[in-house]
């Protein structure tokens, strides 16, 4: 069930009001699961000003008692052919690769990682304790979404999301503009280089960030491009031009949970839901996600090292 905003109630501390409007949705420039560009129409909400942190995900641990998914280990009879050794809790973490390699070839760079869970997000041995104001990362859907029931929130649809992180900008193609980089001067957290053995860091980061570290959108929003992907609550599928009649829908959502399914993994039809924003792993050279309209299917049980989430909540309908 949505979360919405009860008249006198306060849990909208640290988030940013977005009135409801129609606007363009999409891009045709870059990745052809983001055309055609339709226009929409969202009901006003207010969204957290920054990805949820370290620092706000432990203090529901301690008070829920929740265990995250990748700090579960797997039943087998959940995953056919998984080997019994690779039946152990962890998660996925990059891991830079030591010479070139494909592009086409993304377990080059990602391993799974015994151990590895939003406390310790590179593996035995690491820690959240010296970041807590970096976004919480190693997170399914499934965590993302107790997270939000425990604040008394939601998790954002598609196109809330993308309606805050476009900051007022309806035409451009990044959050601040039509440039990457305007001057030089790096506008969020991303990669530099030659994805993914060469990371030239002109952003300062190698890997998160903490939140605010950069400028705010032009709605006061923090992060919403770049750092880490984020889970919104729709299914996945590809967008659909709009239909006859004289208005843009209103409040759209995605496709059915059957639709999401991957056709390439017939014996394991996991449902995808939708991340948005990109990561410190978008570079020039691969996955020019760091935008807006940009999107891409997800696993609700995934969690790796480059996931994390913020929410929303909805105004009260009238009467």
């Amino acid at each position: 069930m949505d979360t919405v905003l009860a008249k006198g109630e306060t849990r909208t501390a640290g988030m940013v009001r977005i009135d409801g409007r129609t606007f363009a949705m999409g891009s045709t420039r870059f990745y052809p699961e983001e055309a055609p560009i339709r226009r929409v129409r969202v009901d006003g909400f207010w969204i957290d000003e920054t990805p949820v942190t370290n620092r706000q995900f432990a203090a529901f641990v301690r008070a829920t008692g929740h265990v995250t998914d990748a700090e579960i280990t797997p039943d087998p009879r959940d995953y056919p052919g998984m080997p019994p050794e690779m039946a152990k809790a962890g998660s996925l973490v990059f891991q830079p690769p030591k010479g070139p390699v494909s592009l086409d070839a993304p377990l080059s760079w990602w391993a799974f990682t015994f151990a590895a869970h939003w406390r310790k997000p590179y593996g035995k041995g690491s820690s959240t304790l010296n970041l807590p104001d970096h976004p919480v990362v190693h997170v399914s859907y499934r965590d993302a979404e107790a997270y939000a029931a425990w604040a008394g929130k939601s998790l954002p649809t598609e196109a809330e999301w993308e309606l805050a992180a476009r900051g007022g900008l309806e035409d451009a193609e990044f959050a601040w503009g039509d440039t990457l980089a305007p001057d030089g001067k790096m506008m969020c957290n991303y990669w530099q280089g030659a994805f993914p053995a060469q990371n030239l860091r002109l952003d300062g980061f190698e890997r998160t960030s903490p939140v605010r570290r950069f400028p705010a959108n032009g709605h006061g929003v923090h992060d919403m491009i770049g750092n880490v992907w984020e889970w919104t609550c729709d299914w996945w599928s590809l967008p659909t031009p709009k239909g006859p009649g004289c208005c843009p829908p209103s409040n759209p959502r995605g496709g059915p949970m059957e639709a999401s399914l991957d056709p390439a993994q017939p014996h394991a039809p996991i449902p995808r839901k939708v991340l948005k924003g990109g990561s410190h792993l978008c570079a020039e050279n691969y996955c020019q996600r760091y935008r807006p309209a940009a999107r891409i299917p997800q696993t609700i049980e995934s969690a790796t090292s480059h996931i994390g989430f913020r929410c929303v909540v909805r105004d009260a309908p009238p009467g």
